[in-house]
């Protein structure tokens, strides 16, 4: 499924409310490159947000009618989950079984779970490919057992009192979660100390995509090289090659002699409207530009714009005009042109930190947006035609 065709599902507590305006600036990003975005919230906002009425007439809230509303409607659209009641109920009976059965708590999350068969239902009829979730309290709850029923993968941004005040079932969450996120370092490190491990752990398949013609300047062999380099170190790092040229049987030797087949794959050419969903199956897109034998080099390639602009993390090299796109620790990391060693530590860097990559691709997406869009550039060249650059 292209990017234009994905329906995200977006659950916050209140949607528009004037303390979540970051979620509905996300959301409404999302939708600026293409993506449909079905917003739900747990309950209507006491504070809705007057410029957002739009959004606010396509928010559902789940707790809309009252507590009967949501039971009946929980209850009576269960048959329609079929097999995947009895795995949900599961879920629920384990998590008021772990939170305390006298827990006034605890019995909330029944009611949650009679909403979440409510949103099930409409992610379905909605035909949602993923739910992401703000907050990990009870957006979650509702979330987690949403997607039991329904099928649909969801992933979490974790905030503050959320985790700290309200942290229950946090390792069953994250455990259920197709990923769980966070805002900070501090936060990274406080999940970790519950034994929750960071998106990517330790012995996770690390997956980094190049593409490019197999020719000189384009870097292949460094980071071949590169590659080697990780593996020899224990990660477990998995490349995937797409393109043709001159070069291909040269890199698929050397391919064979550092690391395996196993290891480094050849896609061949990809045709331009499956490309964004090939970067998407990967944890980090590379181009490790040099200059070659006679003077020739890239100067800002548009793969690399395409990556940022997907959320792919982005790792390249300080050669021509790369920087200016890719700013070091900013928007992507950059190693020393021809240089393995550099390259395969900037991917390691980037394999050890969650919390870099959302960071990096967050401010990668909206630099790209800003700066590279076909809009900005289009104004640049008619301010420059009438005159005034």
């Amino acid at each position: 499924m292209s990017d234009a065709n994905k329906r995200v599902a977006y659950l916050s507590p209140a949607m528009p409310a004037l303390s979540e305006t970051f979620v509905y600036e996300e959301l409404l990003a999302l939708e600026r490159q293409g993506i449909t975005v079905v917003p739900f919230s747990v309950r209507k906002p006491a504070t809705p947000v007057p410029a957002q009425e739009a959004l606010a007439k396509r928010v559902t809230h789940l707790y809309a009618g009252g507590p009967m509303a949501v039971v009946l409607g929980g209850l009576a659209r269960l048959p329609v989950h079929g097999t995947r009641v009895g795995k949900a109920l599961q879920f629920l009976a384990s998590d008021i079984w772990e939170c305390g059965p006298l827990r006034l708590a605890s019995w909330k999350l029944g009611y949650q779970f009679l909403a979440a068969s409510t949103l099930a239902a409409r992610l379905r009829q909605r035909r949602c490919a993923h739910l992401h979730v703000h907050f990990a309290h009870v957006p979650t709850q509702i979330a987690m057992y949403a997607s039991a029923l329904s099928g649909v993968p969801f992933t979490v941004m974790a905030h503050a009192n959320d985790i700290f005040d309200d942290g229950i079932l946090l390792q069953k969450k994250a455990a259920r979660a197709k990923r769980m996120l966070t805002i900070s370092e501090f936060n990274l490190r406080y999940l970790q100390s519950l034994g929750i491990p960071p998106p990517r752990q330790a012995g996770a398949v690390f997956k980094i995509a190049s593409l490019g013609r197999m020719v000189e300047k384009k870097g292949f062999d460094v980071l071949i090289r590169a590659v080697a380099l990780l593996r020899q170190r224990g990660i477990q790092v998995e490349l995937s090659l797409a393109g043709d040229g001159p070069l291909l049987s040269n890199m698929k030797l050397l391919a064979q002699q550092l690391c395996g087949l196993e290891a480094i794959s050849f896609a061949g050419s990809i045709p331009h409207n499956r490309v964004a969903d090939w970067m998407q199956q990967h944890d980090a897109f590379v181009l490790a530009c040099k200059q070659d034998s006679q003077g020739d080099m890239d100067g800002i390639p548009v793969v690399l714009m395409e990556a940022m602009s997907q959320r792919v993390p982005v790792v390249s090299t300080h050669l021509s005009g790369v920087p200016e796109l890719v700013q070091h620790g900013q928007t992507g990391l950059l190693a020393e042109p021809g240089n393995a060693e550099d390259l395969a530590l900037q991917l390691e860097t980037l394999w050890q930190s969650a919390a870099l990559r959302e960071r990096l691709v967050t401010k990668a997406e909206a630099f790209v947006a800003q700066e590279f869009a076909q809009a900005a550039n289009i104004g640049r060249l008619l301010l420059a035609i009438n005159g005034r650059a």
